[in-house]
């Protein structure tokens, strides 16, 4: 069953007011071109109405109706919400506010609409319409809300799952860094390990270089006593030769 019931109030009223019969002629024009389906038009006929006549709630009810059959449903439900405030008993209330439920419904304002369908049943407990309009808005907002808790489960479940790989890779990038570190700790004491070694080789072999001196110099200095040694013998002999005996 289509659950939007569409249908407009058939103007057949006397007019009361000399300055209102203008206005029921475009609302009866109206109804004709709504009946041929010429919702455009029909429109026009009753915006003309409502213009001429603001009080009467045939022309705001109507142009809802034309309005609706167009898919402008925000638009006739302004116009079923002025119908419901200008009604003058519960049957047109009831219809402008079952319309109203019906306009709420298409733009998914589904909170909204149940609310117009259970004031069309207060003022028509007996619209039958407006009850199963009720009812399945009721299941359709219950089945939104249901998807919107599970979509709201799904996206915590993911968050978490987010956050769980966020962890991990917060953790793996900290491990990274510190094996990164451990690795130029260990690299820069190589490196203070091989300077310590490579001063401590200087060190030696400067101390090598050092006793090589001292052995050298020593060396010499012996080969300078040596042969000083061995001029002082020289002399002594040619002394010896050469001193003539004094008689």
């Amino acid at each position: 069953m289509n659950i939007v019931k569409v249908f407009s109030f058939l103007c057949c009223l006397t007019p009361t007011y000399i300055h209102a019969q203008s206005a029921y002629q475009d609302v009866r024009e109206g109804n004709e071109l709504f009946k041929s389906n010429n919702y455009t038009e029909a429109e026009e006929k009753y915006r003309e109405g409502v213009r001429k006549d603001g009080e009467l709630v045939e022309s705001a009810y109507n142009l809802g109706n034309a309005l609706y059959r167009q898919g402008k449903f925000e638009d006739a439900g302004r116009y079923y919400l002025q119908a419901v405030n200008k009604a003058k008993d519960k049957n047109q209330k009831a219809k402008a506010y079952h319309n109203l439920g019906n306009s709420l419904i298409k733009t998914e304002k589904l909170e909204e609409g149940i609310k117009a369908y259970k004031n069309a049943l207060i003022n028509n407990p007996k619209d039958e319409e407006s009850r199963y309009n009720l009812a399945y808005a009721q299941q359709q907002l219950k089945q939104q809300q249901e998807q919107q808790e599970q979509q709201k489960d799904e996206n915590k479940e993911d968050n978490k799952e987010e956050q769980e790989e966020k962890e991990d890779q917060k953790n793996q990038e900290e491990e990274e860094q510190e094996e990164k570190e451990d690795e130029q700790q260990q690299q820069e004491e190589q490196e203070q390990k091989e300077e310590e070694q490579k001063e401590q080789q200087q060190q030696k072999e400067q101390q090598v270089s050092r006793e090589d001196a001292e052995r050298i110099l020593e060396a010499l200095n012996n080969k300078e006593k040596e042969l000083q040694e061995k001029l002082k013998k020289k002399k002594v002999k040619e002394v010896n030769v050469n001193i003539e005996k004094d008689w």
